[in-house]
């Protein structure tokens, strides 16, 4: 069986990384924030890059390799056959993608929903490209709410007009709560979209990474979203961010509107990215097999400390990925509010003071939108030794206020 690949580094191996995570504190701060996880990359992945590099083979992409790996792994893990290699493009990065996607089916000035809180690029990125966000709120188990949803459809159409466009930015699995969208709710999204004439975009990053428990299922593959246009990436589930490709797949029904992205923008993707991403999806599944125990694990052990250290602190149970949000609402720290736009590394309220306080860094539930005051992202892809000493920190840092 395959190592627990979350167990393999020390944290003084870790701070000798000059990535994001580990050089944006001080070194006394454990960094438990951005979504990068603690582990080596699966030796599947890193044995192809190193034999690119070896061969010289550092130049531009070429192919559907990419697109096969993930079509096969689609049906290997979620049994869904109807990723189509045909309709697929080559993207930089799942964001950037989610940006061109969005130029096909919306236009500058026009609404595009989310469901808050929510990852915090969603806001910056359709913000900065000319298009209004909305929010739809989810409900207090962290998951779609479906008649927020129709409201905010209702509403944004009526304003739009008849022949108006309005985009629907779904994240699936969804960050920061780490639901696992059933196909009962993916199917009742896609039939309100239909209903509403609503172009939807599914951010499906975190697709790899579900826990035990719960089962993904692509929007795609749902009845009534034959329209939808979705996004992958191997990026989080083999800690591959540094690595650009991401891969764009259209519905049977929007294969056109795929074909009108320009070919540019594709160029972005980097060719070892591209053979780092095909690696993991085709060849390193007992990798992320390995992972997905550990994260489970990690996941029971983040329960019981929280439960142990922080009796004020309420955790929402993650079904997918490896992000957990907790509600730190009856702790009573005072948000800092800022108008404009947030970013991941900004700061208030609770992660404001347990990085202040206990030294370790969370991100900021403010940046992800309206009902993320209050609360904090914590990223348990690490060993269970670091986050047994964080929640420590937290615990006593919180008891010491008293």
């Amino acid at each position: 069986m395959t190592p627990n690949p979350l167990e393999e580094l020390t944290l003084e191996q870790l701070r000798r990384r000059t990535s994001m995570k580990w050089r944006a504190y001080p070194a006394d701060v454990l960094p438990l924030w951005v979504a990068e996880m603690d582990v080596n990359l699966a030796p599947e992945v890193a044995q192809a890059i190193h034999r690119a590099v070896d061969a010289g083979d550092t130049g531009y992409p070429h192919g559907k390799g990419y697109a096969t790996a993930v079509s096969e792994f689609a049906g290997r893990r979620w049994q869904w056959d109807g990723l189509s290699v045909g309709r697929t493009r080559v993207v930089p990065d799942v964001m950037l993608g989610v940006v061109e996607l969005l130029r096909l089916v919306t236009d500058r000035g026009d609404t595009v929903i989310v469901n808050s809180p929510v990852y915090a690029p969603f806001y910056a990125f359709v913000s900065h490209d000319g298009r209004n966000v909305a929010e739809a709120p989810l409900g207090a188990d962290g998951r779609i709410d479906l008649d927020a949803l129709e409201d905010a459809f209702h509403q944004a159409r009526n304003q739009a007009g008849r022949n108006g466009k309005v985009g629907y930015l779904l994240c699936n699995p969804h960050n920061p709560t780490g639901a696992v969208h059933t196909a009962d709710e993916l199917s009742a999204v896609a039939a309100l979209a239909r209903q509403y004439d609503i172009a939807v975009v599914s951010d499906e990053i975190h697709a790899p990474l579900i826990l035990p428990g719960a089962r993904f299922t692509p929007y795609l593959s749902v009845p009534g979203a034959e329209n939808a246009l979705a996004l992958t990436s191997a990026s989080k589930a083999w800690n591959l961010a540094g690595l650009k490709a991401a891969l764009a797949v259209a519905g049977p029904e929007s294969a056109a509107d795929l074909r009108r992205m320009p070919e540019e923008v594709g160029h972005g993707a980097s060719h070892l990215g591209l053979i780092g991403h095909t690696a993991a999806f085709s060849s390193a599944g007992d990798w992320l097999d390995a992972l997905l125990r550990g994260l489970d694990e990690n996941r029971t052990l983040l329960a019981h400390l929280v439960n142990e250290h922080l009796p004020g602190v309420r955790l929402l149970h993650p079904q997918g990925t490896y992000l957990a949000w907790l509600d730190c609402r009856e702790l009573g720290f005072d948000e800092e509010h800022s108008d404009g736009i947030k970013v991941v590394s900004d700061l208030s309220g609770p992660a404001r003071w347990f990085v202040a306080h206990a030294r370790v860094a969370l991100s900021s539930g403010h940046v992800f939108g309206t009902g993320g005051a209050g609360h904090v992202r914590l990223n348990f892809a690490t060993s269970q030794a670091i986050l047994t000493e964080a929640i420590t920190r937290m615990g006593r840092a919180v008891r010491e206020r008293a």
